[in-house]
């Protein structure tokens, strides 16, 4: 995700990791960040560290899968000249490149045996050892990890450290995917949209119709907030009626006519609709029938207005309604004064 796209999202699981990573933010404790791909795990490691006490020293990240196992190491902990082939000059690692601030550690779960061994002795002891040097360097570093691994089951498979994640787990701030966060797809989709359009110079922003955001809010986005910020952005910049509300949406950029046949080709990604969720009723006798109605119908007003944190709109969509059919709904069953409104 780039810099300047921050927190946007109203759902209670959403604000309730966020408030989880601003709370660990003051204590000079390792976090652990949990999500898949799109979630905003980076997002949250800036959080922390910026939130700290340590926010005016340096933030540095690496991305423990985007470096071979046999250069890692020397990524992390730094070397002296002539260590292995190549190294014609001695080079501080990240650990040194970090002190007095915030290590990011990205992809936690990609690292060798080595290199975990090599982690926990910085994270348990405070000190590093560059390659092809005896002589350890103490660093003042936070670590805050990422992965979209269930570190546990790595545990119990013999692929990663169980003392390692004993040392990196004081806190564990697990995102919750798109799909779950019930009523952020509007409110990311028309952030995003309004964005793309007034990047495009758009005068107008007339949004999406009904259908389309049907259509979007009942995909499962296996790519999360980047997946639906491509979709927006492409949907935008791909409508010649600004005057008119967004009604053509792609989800897979790769679909075409004239793909390559000589490729296994790519599943088209098609947005299949949620099942209808079914609700339960339990049997009971109703001496009443419209009064047993109107008592489970507010019943489930004020679960959504609760779950929702009493904001109309997200309520609204969470219940697959419109805004003004939910305000008739809670004035008909005197809950507006639950919304401060």
């Amino acid at each position: 995700m780039d810099r300047d796209i921050k927190f946007i999202g109203e759902s209670t699981a959403f604000l309730d990791a966020i408030e989880r990573a601003s709370r660990a933010a003051g204590l000079n404790r390792p976090v652990l960040v949990i999500g898949e791909r799109g979630t905003g795990k980076e997002l949250i490691a800036e959080r922390l560290h910026h939130l700290s006490p340590r926010w005016s020293g340096p933030l540095v990240t690496l991305n423990c899968a985007a470096l071979p196992e046999t250069l890692i190491e020397a990524e992390l902990f730094g070397h002296e000249a002539g260590a292995f082939t190549g190294a014609t000059k001695a080079r501080a690692g990240r650990f040194e490149e970090a002190d007095g601030g915030t290590l990011f550690l990205d992809e936690l779960a990609t690292l060798s045996s080595g290199a975990q061994e090599r982690l926990l002795r910085a994270v348990e002891y405070g000190e590093v050892t560059r390659i092809g040097s005896s002589r350890p360097v103490r660093v003042d570093v936070r670590i805050v990890a990422a992965t979209n691994e269930h570190l546990p089951s790595l545990v119990d498979a013999g692929r990663f450290r169980a003392d390692l994640l004993d040392r990196l787990s004081f806190e564990v701030v697990t995102l919750p995917p798109l799909r779950h966060r019930e009523g952020d797809v509007p409110v990311l989709v028309d952030y995003f949209g309004q964005r793309m359009a007034f990047e495009l110079g758009w005068t107008d922003w007339k949004g999406f119709s009904p259908k389309a955001l049907a259509t979007l809010v009942g995909y499962e986005w296996p790519g999360n907030v980047r997946e639906l910020r491509n979709v927006i952005e492409r949907a935008v910049y791909r409508w010649d009626e600004p005057a008119r509300p967004i009604d053509a949406i792609e989800f897979d950029p790769f679909a075409s006519p004239w793909r390559p046949q000589g490729q296994a080709a790519r599943p088209a990604m098609t947005a299949e609709p949620r099942p209808a969720q079914t609700v339960v009723v339990e049997e009971a006798e109703v001496g009443d029938f419209r009064a047993a109605c109107d008592a489970y119908e507010k019943k489930l007003l004020e679960a959504a207005l609760k779950r929702c944190r009493f904001n109309q709109r997200t309520t609204a969509a969470a219940l697959a309604l419109t805004y003004d059919q939910l305000r008739h709904a809670l004035r008909r069953h005197n809950l507006l004064d639950r919304t401060g409104a």
